[in-house]
């Protein structure tokens, strides 16, 4: 099987020539250039010949252009600190305007995709990451200034929220002449520890469905769930091909996902586990995912990005593992 022979098998629940498998990091520094961006990609891949390609910017590409500012200050993750946002006042939200898909941030990571097309055409399918209009505004603000307003100045969230949807529509659509095979949606409040159902079906499902929209025809749409106590139910209709959790710190377990969803369900590996200097029990972790899911709708791979200091004999035994099972 070619790669997307074996997803398209994997997410419909098909027999497949052996499981499908990727990881994925942040690259701190090099997220900074189109062509380093790339480049980082590009050789992460050969390296390790992954199925995929989850295409991993800074979670800042596309704020920029409305003035936030942010930093590498040598987090693990290889996650940047916001050291100057945009939104402190209610009236803030009030003034964002819809950003063209080549402004700053944005068109930068299209000149990104743009190479990642000319060096793997459609030998290598590659998403590209989407934070959510809620995970851009907390970014614009602070996680407890948007809350607050969210609860308290509800029409001015709603107007800034739907400016974010509409930029992020945009740059979806120029994404896509870029020759993405989908984009990985990433969720960050859908969490009981930051909102309430009745809060996120207001200000969060709407806004992720029209951005879900406009990828719908794309073959490889992934959800990304992120951190603890979240509300997979709530989520668990949204139309893409497969879903992504911290299944091993946050449940539901992958078995029990999968029989919440409809396409697959990507992880099994806690990327705290794999960051250990003895692979064995981050391998034992596959195994029993193997177990749980009986090889079937399952994407092996971790709950979130790889730490930027994983050993990489871990990571080869990862992918050499997905070749046995």
């Amino acid at each position: 099987m070619n790669k997307r022979q074996r997803l398209e098998a994997t997410i419909s629940g098909e027999p497949v020539d052996r499981v499908a498998v990727a990881l994925w990091r942040h690259w701190p520094g090099d997220d900074q250039r189109a062509e380093d961006q790339a480049a980082a990609h590009i050789n992460f891949q050969r390296d390790y010949d992954w199925d995929f390609i989850k295409v991993s910017p800074a979670s800042s590409f596309c704020l920029t252009a409305w003035g936030v500012e942010d930093r590498w200050e040598g987090s693990m993750e290889g996650t940047r600190r916001y050291t100057k946002r945009v939104v402190e006042k209610p009236e803030d939200w009030s003034q964002l305007k819809v950003l063209e898909p080549s402004a700053d941030g944005l068109g930068r990571q299209l000149q990104c995709l743009e190479c990642l097309e000319e060096s793997f055409k459609e030998e290598v399918p590659y998403i590209q990451t989407v934070f959510s209009p809620l995970a851009q505004a907390k970014n614009l603000a602070s996680d407890d200034t948007l809350i607050v307003h969210l609860r308290q100045n509800a029409g001015q969230v709603h107007h800034a929220l739907q400016v974010i949807t509409d930029t992020t529509v945009a740059f979806i659509h120029e994404a896509k002449r870029r020759g993405i095979a989908g984009i990985y949606y990433a969720v960050q409040h859908a969490s009981y520890l930051k909102m309430t159902e009745a809060e996120y079906q207001v200000f969060g499902r709407p806004y992720d469905l029209q951005i879900l929209a406009a990828a719908n025809e794309l073959w490889l749409n992934a959800l990304h769930v992120h951190g603890a106590h979240i509300m997979f139910n709530l989520l668990a209709d949204y139309p893409v091909q497969f879903v992504n959790w911290h299944d091993r710190e946050a449940p539901p377990d992958l078995e029990t996902g999968l029989k919440k969803i409809k396409g697959a369900a990507s992880g099994g590996i806690s990327r705290d586990v794999l960051h250990n200097e003895d692979p064995e029990a981050a391998l034992d972790q596959a195994r029993d995912a193997m177990q749980q899911t009986e090889g079937h709708r399952w994407i092996l791979g971790t709950g979130c990005v790889v730490l930027a200091t994983t050993p990489v004999g871990n990571i080869r035994k990862v992918r050499t593992l997905a070749d046995e099972l």
